[in-house]
């Protein structure tokens, strides 16, 4: 039986961006079945004590990008420390990574999570429009327009919703986080950890 790993994230966020490629390449390297779970990381800081980037200590922010310099050029990965739509609202974005993993499976909403993250860090693209998005799942021989009209549904939002409160009961307070047999790790730095559990 392959192993299920829960991959709770919100699509705006630097750090699921950082380890993204990387998981999904550890998960296929593993077998592991991928639960694909974007959340709304808005809800789950103002119920575990998170804060908005704005709203943190400005040390803490300067180390934020002390510690995403070093990682991007760690990684090698393109990356805008000041992207131009940023702070910006992942709810859309995660509603059509829903929609696409209802319609095409999860490794296909894989690959659109990892053209969002890429829009918003690298290519100063606007991830709460819409077209934006529907040109992005076109882009991966998707039919952005209907898959834009399938998220915008009561249905994908019960969903969203539902990984939401998910993340919640499974004390999620950050992004990434990854769960592997009941274990959680938070951020895209404990991905050696999130190996070792896929490999045990």
């Amino acid at each position: 039986m392959p192993k299920v790993c829960e991959y709770y994230f919100a699509p705006q966020s630097p750090y699921a961006y950082l380890g993204h490629a990387r998981f999904v390449a550890l998960a296929k390297q593993y077998g592991a079945q991928v639960e694909v779970r974007p959340c709304d990381i808005g809800k789950i800081f103002s119920l575990s004590g998170g804060l908005p980037l704005a709203k943190r200590a400005p040390q803490r922010q300067a180390y934020r990008n002390t510690e995403l310099t070093r990682w991007q050029k760690f990684l090698g990965l393109p990356m805008n420390l000041q992207p131009k739509f940023f702070p910006v609202s992942g709810d859309a974005a995660a509603r059509l990574i829903i929609a696409t993993r209802t319609a095409h499976g999860s490794d296909t909403a894989l690959a659109l999570t990892g053209a969002i993250m890429a829009a918003v860090w690298a290519d100063e693209k606007n991830i709460a429009d819409t077209d934006t998005l529907a040109a992005l799942a076109n882009a991966l021989d998707l039919d952005g327009a209907a898959l834009v009209r399938s998220a915008d549904t009561p249905a994908i939002q019960a969903e969203y919703d539902g990984h939401t409160d998910a993340a919640i009961a499974a004390n999620v307070f950050g992004a990434p986080w990854y769960v592997v047999d009941g274990e959680g790790f938070w951020g895209q730095d404990r991905l050696d950890f999130v190996e070792r559990a896929l490999a045990a």
